[in-house]
């Protein structure tokens, strides 16, 4: 069985945030593949479905983005499932609006909810695909003040940003398929 987990905060005040890229592409993935769901597990939502003989099941946790570990890696546990048969999706401000990377491996890039995975699963050795969502753009202050940063991810896209935004979804998807499919390696080659 994989384990593809979307990242992002629990409940509708957060569904449009850039924070919550994770849990669209995988809302979106699970409707292509018509997976619901349905329960909860690990403090999570989770769905199990097959995808062209794959088992997989889908998770978005339930814990807030920087506690994303504690579900991660219950389901882990719960499930057995190998490192490399976990896929973590989530936004990154350090790739341009809409822009898709897959990596095998890696360290947080100083995202909390993956420095809380890596932290929980006392590894960094598992598959990842990083959605850009840009840097904020603010006169007179640094791009690392906290404030700052911390606002731009639980802001909505603009209208303008959303259209690229829906296209990065839509790739994201083929992704997961190939990551499913073929492995990490192909999914790399084919779309990084």
């Amino acid at each position: 069985m994989k384990l593809i987990v979307g990242l992002g905060n629990p409940g509708r005040t957060y569904a449009h945030n850039r924070h919550n890229i994770g849990f669209r592409c995988l809302n979106y993935f699970a409707r292509l593949q018509s997976i619901p769901f349905e329960r909860r597990q690990c403090q999570a939502r989770i769905g199990i479905g097959e995808v062209e003989g794959e088992k997989v099941l889908l998770a978005k946790p339930g814990t807030f983005v920087n506690l994303s570990g504690k579900a991660v890696s219950c389901l882990v546990r719960r499930h057995d499932i190998p490192l490399n048969d976990l896929l973590i999706i989530y936004d990154d401000l350090d790739l341009p609006l809409g822009k898709i990377r897959l990596r095998q491996s890696g360290g947080s890039g100083g995202h909390k909810g993956m420095k809380s995975i890596i932290s929980a699963l006392g590894s960094e050795d598992f598959p990842r695909i990083r959605v850009g969502i840009g840097r904020p753009q603010v006169e007179g202050l640094s791009n690392m003040d906290e404030d700052v940063i911390v606002n731009y991810v639980l802001s909505a896209f603009s209208p303008q940003e959303e259209e690229v935004i829906k296209s990065a979804i839509f790739i994201v998807a083929e992704a997961i398929d190939c990551f499913l499919t073929q492995g990490i390696e192909a999914a790399m080659s084919k779309f990084n």
